[in-house]
């Protein structure tokens, strides 16, 4: 995404359709000029910064489109650091295109998804994990996700990699130190004091590299697919985890022939939960369709849960499907707990859990296998994060690791400070301050227009 020094950028900054407030967001240096021919031009008294003014909005033949509040907020105390104005009036889609083709008219141009947190970041509102944050906020599914994304977005992450950061920058300063006096001897405690750093840093990297990949975990959500022969109970164990009836029970074969989808929140884990089609050779087009669909569906699946029938033990049908399955996670619930005294043998390396979807049994500790399964242990996660956060966490503690074995086995301290510089840059790429033009329209290109 190309950044246009002066460019005045608009968006409509609230959801399409209609609703009770409409926002029309101006940013750059013609922000305030254009919101005042908007709002009657000069014979209307001048905005006063982060003060409500009532405002009409004029067309251009200055007809009033709208009417209601504008706020005038001058750089660098806005949102973006640039001169913001916000044009909030109700919440029609007509008045609020009507307002934006004004804008545009006047000079500004089209906001491209999220310019304005791009601006953010670049005028320095926001590093690039805050201004990630901004996305998880608007897109949070549960209260864990929305106070795990309030927290980065309040700093708590990018505090944390700062911190060591600082501390690995002082480290490579000390192994530099070597360097830069070759020719003297700095002692043993020099040497020691580079090897008690590094595995200081390396504990400390890998506490917060376990925070952020459940932080990302809980921002993207889990996806389990249910999956086994028909008529071992998979809708009705969907229906007893949703705890509501989502999926069709009856006794007759093939009765789910497409895919049945329900969102449950796990402690606060948005999970995709996915009813399958029993797998067997198809009666009809429509149950073939469906039984192909449930094949595809499994290979993208954090967790594949195999469902099968206590009352009939483990069947020829069963350990064909369970060879056919993906590699990945998954596990056997043996369902219909209810109609035996005991389970039946699990098939020799594979974990299973034994529950009633009919009474409930089992339910409670297949809820926290699922979390454990899907990478959710231990505390609440403290901020929320990203998968490109845990990969520049892990090449950042493999560098680590790296500059700790060559300085215990007395390797070259240049490629001990090479390593230590590769690992300060993996960091920094998580905060953005490092060139990372890079990687800015993957970032903001998810975000919403006028955000």
């Amino acid at each position: 995404m190309a950044y246009q020094q002066g460019d005045t950028i608009v968006a409509i900054a609230t959801p399409p359709g209609e609703g009770g407030v409409g926002i029309l967001r101006l940013s750059g240096s013609q922000a305030l000029a254009i919101a005042t021919v908007l709002c009657g031009g000069a014979k209307v008294k001048a905005l006063m910064p982060r003060h409500a003014h009532f405002r009409r909005f004029h067309a251009r033949d200055s007809s009033v489109i709208d009417h209601g509040i504008a706020l005038y907020f001058p750089a660098p105390h806005s949102y973006t650091g640039e001169t913001v104005v916000e044009l909030q009036g109700h919440g029609s889609p007509l008045a609020l295109a009507s307002l934006l083709t004004e804008a545009i008219a006047l000079g500004a141009r089209p906001a491209r998804a999220g310019e304005f947190s791009e601006r953010a970041f670049l005028n320095g509102r926001l590093d690039l994990a805050q201004a990630e944050a901004v996305a998880d906020l608007i897109h949070a599914r549960s209260d864990a996700q929305a106070r795990a994304a309030a927290a980065s977005l309040e700093g708590a992450f990018s505090q944390a990699v700062d911190g060591i950061h600082g501390q690995l920058l002082q480290l490579l300063a000390l192994a530099e130190a070597g360097l830069d006096f070759s020719e003297e001897d700095l002692g043993d405690a020099h040497e020691l004091a580079i090897a008690d750093g590094l595995m200081r840093l390396e504990g400390q990297i890998a506490h917060l590299l376990k925070q952020a990949q459940q932080g990302a975990q809980l921002a993207r959500g889990g996806r389990v697919v249910l999956a086994g022969r028909p008529n071992v109970g998979k809708s009705s164990l969907m229906n007893a985890l949703a705890r509501r009836a989502s999926a069709i029970v009856t006794a007759i074969p093939g009765t789910t022939r497409d895919l049945l989808r329900e969102e449950i929140v796990l402690d606060g884990l948005p999970v995709e939960l996915i009813d399958t089609a029993g797998l067997r050779a198809a009666t009809d087009a429509v149950e073939a369709e469906g039984i192909a669909r449930a094949r595809h569906i499994l290979h993208s699946a954090q967790l594949i849960l195999l469902v099968a029938d206590a009352s009939a033990g483990w069947q020829v049908e069963d350990e064909a499907i369970l060879r056919d399955l993906p590699e990945g996670p998954r596990l056997i619930l043996w369902n219909k707990l209810d109609l035996v005294s005991a389970p039946p043998l699990t098939p020799v390396g594979e974990q299973s859990i034994a529950l009633s979807a009919q009474t409930g049994v089992g339910l409670d500790i297949l809820r926290r296998s699922l979390m454990e399964a899907l990478g959710m242990q231990g505390d609440s996660c403290p901020f929320s994060a990203r998968r490109r956060h845990v990969e520049a966490l892990e090449h950042c503690l493999q560098d680590i690791h790296a500059a700790r074995d060559m300085h215990r086995l007395g390797g070259s301290p240049e490629l001990v400070a090479q390593s230590l510089r590769e690992a300060a840059v993996a960091l920094a790429s998580i905060t953005g301050h490092i060139d990372v033009e890079d990687i800015l329209g993957e970032i903001f290109s998810r975000f919403c227009i006028g955000k």
